[in-house]
């Protein structure tokens, strides 16, 4: 009975190096610095390594030597499809994306979403092989947050939370922003609006998920900063008109699904039915809260006005009046920021530009 060949063994660096009768060093250049050889001397390494099953550099070993580890770390605390399905949010992931492709790096989703506890998101944070971490859009009680500090790797934030020591951040001025839509719509006679905003806290009030009128203890608050400064931004006309703001009717809608504008519409003008504008902070929930107004026979701007912002494609499209935020840039500029660090050290506050688009959906009180 013949015998089972010896299994072969597994080729390493040093084997090839040998196998060639070059230094390890030329190994290595050849897959990490190819420049640095001749185009023959790199095909003859490549071609043997392949005789040999020499399958390249371990990735692990060289992100311990080198202390590297390739990546950029996404922190969201939305669902993960949220990324994949929210315009504005896709817009923001692209440009990351781009970002890290441009420098060599891949960029690794770290899911601390509702779906997980919080010892599991936490565990998520504290084993990512990165390099860094970008955290979007998380509340100023996000659980997470302290985790990610805890790294000790460089960390850009965008949007929110604010005044985190030590941190670099991209984001808009919301309230500005919103200030500059708000003295349009007023400007054309509107003195009955209502706001829709995106959720004002990280659980749903009362632990129910539709829309509700929004608890003055969560506007309070200010835990998501961007959706109480787009509120302020209202206010602040309303003020500078000689409106009370105590008379705006705000709608929290803790879900961002495609029907949620049209529940948060219907309890608002159920709340005043004298509302002749209703101003959204997000464009989805202004396309949905159309999308209801229309199904019920209520005519946009003719009989109310409704306005978004974000500046998302369906939004341009269906000539909504907006407020366009630049989503790609953010993600790009927040890998910059996390690539390309300042060299004194000190936090960088990239405020980018917004456009106001004035659309087909405003005009004066029908």
């Amino acid at each position: 009975m013949s015998r089972s060949p010896a299994p072969r063994r597994r080729a390493t660096l040093a084997s090839l190096a040998a196998e060639l009768k070059v230094s390890r060093t030329t190994i290595s250049n050849a897959y990490n610095r190819p420049d640095q050889l001749s185009a023959d001397l790199r095909e003859r390494v490549f071609a043997t390594a392949k005789q040999l099953g020499y399958a390249g550099p371990d990735p692990v070993a060289r992100s311990l030597r080198t202390r590297k580890a390739g990546a950029v770390g996404l922190v969201t605390t939305e669902p993960l499809t949220y990324s994949f399905s929210d315009p504005a949010a896709l817009n923001f992931v692209a440009g990351l994306a781009e970002s890290c492709e441009e420098v060599g790096q891949g960029l690794m989703m770290v899911a601390v979403g509702p779906s997980r506890t919080v010892a599991e998101g936490n565990s998520s944070v504290l084993s990512a092989g990165v390099d860094g971490f970008v955290v979007y859009s998380a509340s100023a009680d996000d659980p997470y947050l302290q985790s990610v500090l805890d790294r000790r790797l460089p960390v850009v934030l965008v949007d929110q939370p604010r005044d985190v020591p030590g941190t670099s951040m991209v984001c808009i001025d919301d309230r500005s922003a919103m200030r500059e839509l708000a003295d349009y719509v007023i400007g054309l006679g509107h003195r009955e609006i209502g706001l829709l905003t995106m959720r004002l806290g990280r659980e749903p009030l009362d632990g129910d998920p539709s829309a509700t009128v929004a608890d003055p203890n969560r506007l309070e608050s200010k835990l998501f900063h961007v959706q109480s400064e787009r509120i302020g931004g209202v206010c602040d006309a309303m003020s500078a008109a000689g409106l009370d703001d105590k008379g705006l009717t705000i709608i929290e809608s803790y879900e961002h699904g495609p029907t949620s504008g049209g529940g948060a519409a219907e309890l608002a003008l159920q709340t005043n039915p004298r509302i002749t504008a209703l101003m959204c902070t997000a464009d989805v929930l202004a396309i949905s809260a159309m999308d209801h107004l229309r199904a019920r026979g209520v005519y946009v701007p003719g009989q109310i006005s409704v306005t978004g912002f974000d500046g998302i494609p369906e939004a341009i499209k269906r000539g909504l009046t907006t407020v366009s935020q630049p989503s790609l840039e953010k993600g790009r500029r927040a890998g910059a920021l996390l690539h390309s660090p300042p060299r004194d050290g000190l936090p960088v506050i990239d405020v980018l530009p917004t456009d106001l688009i004035r659309g087909r959906t405003v005009g004066p009180p029908g």
